[in-house]
Parts: C-alpha cells; structure tokens; sequence
C-alpha cells in the first residue's frame, strides 16, 4: 500500500486463520472491499505453531455445535478441493487410569446434549455393540459420535503402545488433523480472486468510526486506511487493538510450546490417535535434577503436582516418519509483543510426561534427535475459554478471536459467524452465547463457572 490515504469497506485487522476465515466468509457474502492488514505474512505467526488438530468435543452444547459447524466446512472444502488440505480422521483418544470416570462420560453427555444417547457407545466387555477402530486415517469412513473403552482387553488390542495401567479411553470419533497452512492458502487465493486485497501493515492506531482511521506502519512510510467497518481478528493482539478502540476485552495471552522430532524408535504407532494423557501427575525426577530445578523460581513449579493434558500425535499420515508433542501447562499470561518466554526446560519435561501414556517415548529423553523442533505460540484466551465473535461495543467495529488452542478447528465458524454479524445475515442459535454479550447473561456465566472442564486439552 501507498502512503498517502486508501479506504475499504471492511478492514479486517490480522491475517492469521481466523482473521483469513473472515475476510473468506465476508467476500463470499458478496462484501467485495475487503482489506486484510497484517505486518508480516499471512499466517506466520501463532496459526504457524498451531498443532492443525480438530474435534468436535466440548463439555458444553453450545461448543460442540460451534465446532461441528466448523468441521462440517472443513469437510465441504476437503471434498470440493480433492482434500488439498490433507485431512485425517483417527480421532482423538483421552485416556485415564480411573476406572468409572463417571464426570468424564456426564460432559460428554452435556456436550453433546439431546443427541448423547445415540453419539456415545460405551464398551465395557457386557455390550454385544461392536468398537470399530481407527485402522483409517479417511475422515469419511470414520464413524462420528465417541467410543467409551472400559473394557482392558479391548483397550489393550488396540492401544498397544499405552501403558498397562490405562482404565478407559474416550475415542472422540469426528477429530483428527488437518493442514491449517493450506485451508489459509486456500481462503487467500479464493479472497483474491473476489477483489480482496492484503495490505502489509502494522496498526499504529485507530480514531473515531464510521468512518474508521486506521494508522499504518508500512514499508514505504506512514498511511492512512479508512474503513466503514473493522473487524479486530489479531490473534495474540486481540486485547491491544481493542484498546485502540476504546474497550478492554477479557482475554489474556499465554504461551504454549510444543515439540516435533523424527521418531527414529517408533515409539508411535503411525495409526495411532491423537492422543492425550487427562491425567495429572508428578514428575519423578531424580533427586539431582530436584535440586537442580529448586534452585530457580522458573522451574521449581515444575516439581509440584502437574494437570494433565499431556498429547502426543504421529505427524506426516501413515508414512510419514515425525510425531509433535504438546501441554498447555502454562497459565502465566505473557506480553506478546515481547520475547517469547521460550523454556529450554520443556522439551525434557514434555518428554518425560508423555512416557506415563507411552512408555517407549523414555528412549528420548535427554537424546532428542537432531533437527527436533521446540516451538510455541501465543494464544489469546477468554477465562472461560470461549471464543469472542460479533459486535464489539462501539458501533462498526467487530472482533473474533481468543480461539486459545482450537483456532484451527474453530476457523471456518468463526469466519462464518462474523461474516454473518457485519453483513445482517441470520444467527446461528449460539451466535449470542460466543459474543460479548454472553457477560451479561448471569445464567450462562453461572453455567460456566460450575463445568468441571473448559475444554482446554
């Protein structure tokens, strides 16, 4: 863009999934002046760390709707494009050393409301129903609704790398991977092709509305691009570009890292689930290492009982030779216009969380291979753990974001359900529960501050 003025209909201010999604969703309302700004490239900054998993579980309706919506486009794009965005359906295995996780199974009926009955199948070595297993990766030979493993003969058959003292596993059926990198290029080239434009700019600052005055960082100097509307999707930067606009939003960010290396032991099946360890529990280091991790404030936390969470997934598809790891153990909000709080710690301690669920993944420990990755984001999340999606209190402006760890996932509806707030389409039933007005529904907010899960995996 050029220094001297431009205007647009509708800026929409990030160009990571989400803020893609809806400059998608908006051009294909027929909403042609659409202008993306963004200061770097498009999704290079936390959607290029996202883990591109998706699932359609929640422990409340209103989730599971929003992400079955979400997915429910994803597969629409898979089949229209030849699944150029590569997706996989294995499911997403939880697994517990309890025998009876009764709350597990009560949220998996909360989420999925009315339907549990017919969505949950449990197996618990009485029922003459069949478990079909993920022997595929083809999401549209998976089967959809979740499998209840309380059977240890039957969890034993077909999760043989877990370990011995594994009870019961929730086989979330609609869930697998996808590559997020390609639905972004997918949604950019069909965005270009309807008239919209990006434009390489960090935002300085915004004044008044109606029209809008967005003050530009670019290349060649400083601009001005005026908009009728703006829609805030700037992931990490959610909070400081509402701050430009005169509100405060209750999101804070937090950084979470993961690792990827080449499974040189084929400690992981390649056909297993994306897998995750729901289980807290207490690292046993060594006494040595004890000491050594007591000596600083950063890494002392680490010898207290730790949540569970732990996920570890085969990466590449069935022929592929890598895995990533992941634990969202991080609650300490951090400045994402600063240093990444990177822990060198991390990989080793992921490492050796992970080898509670999968013992042979201890042979990495202290021996990563060469070319692993440590990597992280920051992820932009509301206390409840829900997205922000539609109006912001100032007229013309909109945001989504705070997708803390299902961005992804949660993309195509976001884009849709925005897209739909600016154009004056109709609503989806759970269009108001994901908006700011949510705060103001005491019953909701009550509901949610009583759920035993946020969803956080």
């Amino acid at each position: 863009m050029a220094a001297s003025p431009a205007s647009t209909d509708i800026a929409v201010i990030g160009a990571g999934s989400i803020g893609i999604a809806v400059a998608y969703h908006l051009v294909r309302c027929g909403l042609k002046d659409v202008v993306l700004v963004e200061a770097g490239d498009p999704m290079a900054l936390t959607s290029a760390q996202s883990g591109e998993n998706y699932r359609n579980w929640w422990p409340h309706p209103v989730m599971t709707a929003f992400t079955d919506d979400s997915i429910g486009q994803l597969e629409a794009i898979a089949r229209e494009t030849g699944n150029r965005i590569h997706m996989t359906r294995r499911g997403y295995a939880l697994a517990t050393r309890r025998a009876n996780p009764t709350d597990l199974v009560d949220d998996l009926h909360h989420g999925y409301g009315a339907e549990g009955g017919q969505r949950i199948r449990v197996h618990d070595g009485t029922s003459p129903r069949l478990y079909q297993p993920a022997m595929s990766a083809d999401w549209e030979a998976a089967p959809d609704g979740v499998d209840v493993l309380l059977d240890p003969a039957l969890i034993r058959a077909h999760f043989p790398s877990f370990a011995p003292d594994i009870a019961a596993i929730l086989h979330i059926r609609r869930a697998g991977d996808i590559s997020g990198q390609q639905l972004g290029q997918y949604m950019l080239e069909a965005i270009r092709a309807a008239g919209g434009r990006l434009c390489r700019a960090r935002v300085t600052a915004i004044e008044g509305g109606t029209p809008f005055a967005l003050h530009l960082d670019t290349a060649e100097g400083p601009a001005t691009l005026r908009a009728d509307r703006v829609v805030n999707a700037a992931g990490p930067f959610l909070g400081a570009i509402a701050a430009m606009l005169g509100e405060n939003l209750p999101v804070a960010c937090v950084y979470q890292q993961k690792i990827a290396f080449e499974d040189r032991e084929a400690a992981i099946p390649r056909g297993m689930p994306f897998a995750i360890d729901l289980d807290g529990q207490q690292i046993p280091w060594t006494e040595e290492e004890r000491a050594i991790l007591a000596a600083e404030p950063e890494t002392a936390a680490l010898l207290a009982p730790m949540p569970g969470g732990i996920h570890c997934r085969p990466d590449g598809g069935d022929h592929g030779t890598w895995i990533k790891l992941g634990w969202a153990y991080n609650r300490i909000a951090s400045d994402p216009a600063g240093e990444p709080p990177v822990d060198p710690q991390f990989p080793d301690t992921v490492l050796r969380a992970a080898s509670r669920l999968n013992p042979a993944l201890a042979a990495y420990i202290g021996r990563l291979p060469r070319h692993a990755r440590h990597y992280g984001g920051f992820y932009a999340m509301t206390p409840e753990n829900w997205p922000l999606i539609g109006p912001m209190r100032g007229q013309g402006a909109y945001l989504a974001g705070a997708l803390s760890g299902f961005g992804t996932m949660g993309a195509c509806a976001t884009g849709a359900l925005c897209a739909a707030w600016v154009a004056g389409a109709p609503l989806p039933a759970y269009a108001r529960a994901l908006s700011l007005a949510r705060y103001d529904d005491q019953p909701l907010m009550a509901e949610l501050a009583a759920l035993n899960s946020k969803g956080v995996l």
